[in-house]
């Protein structure tokens, strides 16, 4: 059966009436709840902990940043953080913090 003809199968009416339409509904809300489940909500678990993160940052912490940076905060103000690293200082967005101490996280290593 070449794939033209197994196009023209799939298209052909069927005579399963509703039965077959629910059972299509059926498949469809389970597909959702998968894509919910493995996509969706560790997903947005992930950004609520990321803002509680965001949230306790605070003066003299030790942060690393997006980009690889640590260094420690020194100055806070509303979307920006000044962190200094080593003799330079460097004004980064606070979305950018990742992490809040100097430990490495396993997620970090992969």
């Amino acid at each position: 059966m070449t794939s033209t003809q197994f196009l023209f199968a799939l298209m052909a009416p069927t005579d399963s009436g509703s039965m077959g339409t629910i059972v299509l509904v059926g498949q469809l809300a389970l597909l959702f709840v998968i894509f919910y489940f493995l996509l969706i909500r560790p997903q947005s678990q992930a950004r609520k902990k990321h803002a509680e993160l965001l949230a306790s940052l605070k003066k003299n912490d030790e942060v690393v940043t997006a980009g690889g940076l640590i260094g420690k905060v020194k100055d806070i103000k509303d979307n920006r953080i000044t962190i200094e690293t080593g003799t330079a200082q460097v004004i980064v967005e606070r979305g950018r913090i990742v992490q809040i101490g100097s430990e490495v996280s396993p997620t970090a290593t992969q």
